[in-house]
């Protein structure tokens, strides 16, 4: 979290945004200690910018809402990619697995999410999964 902040502050003298993108490995206890809530918690909020990567959050047990709930604002941007579910989480096209999107956007964008990015990452048709996922997403009543 220090370097982070480190590099955010050179970051923004440069004219730059620092943003950091989770996976699933952050949220590997070390103890009694989640790391992704050690970043959230340590860095500075006017520095460091958080891009929650919502399929990969689920993935490793956590629940977006809680985040949305705990840190607001902290997240402006997020990766809207589904899961099919436990216990492999195959990652699909968003609406097309388990993640109810409709409620996770509706309260992240009541804790400052601006930007959606549409992402999977193995998909058969890229373009199919492109369009099949706006789709779901332009549906949403938000």
């Amino acid at each position: 979290a220090a370097e982070f902040n480190r590099g955010a502050a050179e970051a923004k003298a440069a004219g730059l945004r620092f943003a950091y993108h989770n996976h699933d490995f952050e949220f590997r206890r070390t103890g009694d200690v989640v790391p992704f809530d050690v970043l959230l918690s340590e860095t500075d909020p006017a520095l460091v910018t958080f891009e929650m990567d919502i399929y990969w959050l689920v993935k490793a047990g956590h629940d977006p809402l809680d985040y949305f709930t705990r840190f607001p604002n902290r997240f402006p941007m997020v990766h809207a990619k589904d899961s099919a579910g436990p216990p492999e989480h195959l990652m699909v096209d968003v609406g097309a697995g388990t993640i109810d999107f409709r409620t996770v956007l509706g309260q992240g964008m009541k804790a400052g999410v601006i930007h959606v990015f549409v992402e999977h990452d193995r998909p058969a048709d890229p373009f199919g999964s492109i369009a099949t996922s706006y789709r779901h997403l332009s549906q949403l009543e938000l």
